[in-house]
């Protein structure tokens, strides 16, 4: 019997066919029924695998973080329970902008958050990328 549910899995060598990939991963997974793992999430359709806002910071985080509630609601959560984010932006100077649409999404929320810069993400035409951790709340 599985412990953990994995939601929305996929292999690297389909949603990244020019890179010679083969790793078995998912969108998310519910560790033990009550964590929830959300794996990065960036400018791109969950359902399409589209890159959307090509060169909009905001944009992609828009996406981003449509597509994190999308998955914990999948989950059995919502953004609400969500504990932690890390934000990875290729540029500094898109942290306004990003952190101006994320906090919109998490009004009243208060999680704790990670920002870091980093050289690239996997696709050049990426500029943010998000995680998340939330909780599945026991039933009152």
């Amino acid at each position: 019997m599985p412990v953990h549910k994995r939601i929305r899995m996929f292999n690297t060598k389909d949603t990244y066919p020019e890179q010679k990939l083969d790793n078995d991963l998912c969108q998310t997974v519910v560790a033990k029924g009550s964590m929830v793992f959300v794996r990065g999430q960036i400018g791109q359709d969950l359902d399409t695998s589209a890159s959307v806002a090509i060169g909009d910071a905001a944009g992609q985080t828009e996406q981003a973080m449509a597509n994190i509630k999308m998955l914990l609601e999948e989950a059995g959560s919502e953004l609400a329970h969500v504990t932690k984010i890390t934000i990875y932006l290729t540029d500094p100077r898109y942290r306004e902008a990003v952190y101006r649409v994320v906090g919109k999404w998490l009004k009243g929320v208060f999680p704790v958050s990670t920002g870091i810069v980093v050289s690239a993400l996997a696709r050049p035409e990426w500029l943010v990328e998000i995680d998340a951790i939330a909780v599945i709340p026991d039933e009152a």
